[in-house]
């Protein structure tokens, strides 16, 4: 993992995986898929059936009474296999609906997690520029005093600081929000705080990302485990374009004839039966078998197609975060030559000159400068979930 996720991020991540209901949802679907499996371990229903002759027929041993008859239907050898073996690979499948959330979910956290960083650092800098205007204000105040500076220099510095308390104070009703999207990712009440880590430094160096990584994405496992199961059911519709068999047996109770004395009088008719249901109008199975094979083309080229999507993605994640890398490094030089320049100013107020347009000016600069290095580091670390979403 990056240097960036402090032991808190990681926290917040597995809480999250923990409590999170979505997560739980997609893991709750993929029990029930993984429950069909049982669900399709079953023969068809027995069939019974019980009949009482209204007008008796007349048999040689008696009239016909009633009649109870037991019918079970057997599907074809390995019919029953074949559904499991279907039924659980569409549960696999589903299962990648629960892997492809939780790295969203990890994602989500971390991305939240950072925008807290950027959001506090930014306050931080805010208000030591706000101090350091509150100096600036003191030094313009005793320039005015023995006539060296306008009192308007001091209303520009109080002006100035007036904007950055406006922009502070509106970084802080941003936290709040920025606050709650994490609690409730974590599934908590919204104003549970949240301590985010003081500083955050581009590492030295980069992990290595390799396209090998990507194609093992679940999101791209999902399409294999989906291709799978489009075999599986072709393998079960031959199946059940087989035969089905059954056995069943009839029993008819026949009353005895009466003021008769022979053999097998009233004997009731006990007869066993085997059928067979074979399909002879198969349509149904050679229509199934192409609509298969079109779901596997199909298949094939939504994979590809979100391949490339993920490809796109991840090459721009890796140049994104290399700019932001550049820009950070830029930055530093710009911010530290913008502190020559205030030194230089502070060594002319000792000197008795001093323009206070120039001061100003010069840490309007250092405000833009190190505002955007926190931006490069934002951009850093947002780049890194992304391509850890990706290949990780």
């Amino acid at each position: 993992m990056l240097n960036g996720y402090s032991q808190e991020l990681n926290t917040l991540i597995n809480e999250a995986v923990g409590n999170n209901p979505e997560l739980q949802k997609f893991d709750t679907q993929y029990q029930i898929a993984s429950e069909k499996v049982n669900e399709v371990n079953t023969v068809p229903n027995t069939e019974f059936g019980v009949g009482y002759f209204v007008s008796e027929p007349e048999t040689r041993t008696g009239a016909q009474k009633f009649k109870v008859s037991a019918k079970q239907m057997l599907p074809w050898f390995g019919n029953i296999t074949a559904r499991e073996n279907y039924t659980g690979a569409m549960a696999d499948a589903k299962y990648e609906d629960y892997v492809i959330a939780k790295r969203k979910l990890m994602a989500s956290v971390s991305q939240s997690y950072y925008e807290l960083y950027t959001n506090q650092a930014k306050q931080k800098v805010l208000s030591e520029n706000i101090s350091l205007l509150k100096t600036y204000e003191t030094m313009a105040l005793t320039s005015v005093e023995v006539g060296k500076a306008s009192a308007v220099s001091v209303l520009r510095l109080q002006m100035r600081q007036n904007d950055l308390q406006q922009l502070k104070e509106v970084l802080t009703q941003q936290y709040l929000t920025e606050q709650t999207k994490l609690n409730k990712l974590l599934n908590r009440d919204k104003n549970t705080r949240i301590e985010v880590v003081q500083d955050l430094e581009i590492p030295s160096s980069d992990f290595d990302e390799t396209l090998g990584q990507l194609e093992l994405h679940p999101e791209l496992i999902k399409y294999d485990k989906l291709f799978h199961s489009v075999e599986q059911s072709e393998l079960l519709n031959q199946k059940e374009s087989s035969p089905m068999i059954g056995f069943g047996l009839d029993y008819i109770n026949v009353e005895k004839r009466p003021d008769m004395d022979f053999t097998d009088n009233g004997k009731d008719i006990i007869m066993p039966m085997v059928s067979v249901s074979i399909p002879i109008f198969n349509k149904k199975y050679k229509s199934q078998t192409r609509q298969n094979e079109l779901q596997q083309q199909e298949i094939v080229f939504q994979k590809q197609e979100r391949y490339n999507t993920l490809e796109t993605t991840l090459d721009k994640a890796i140049n994104d975060r290399t700019s932001a890398r550049i820009s950070f490094n830029t930055q530093t030089k710009n911010l530290k030559q913008a502190k020559d320049a205030e030194s230089i100013l502070i060594k002319s107020y000792e000197t008795g000159i001093i323009n206070f347009n120039d001061v100003l000016d010069i840490q309007e600069l250092q405000l833009k400068f190190q505002m955007n290095q926190i931006e490069a580091v934002r951009a850093y670390y947002i780049q890194s979930t992304i391509i850890n979403y990706l290949i990780q």
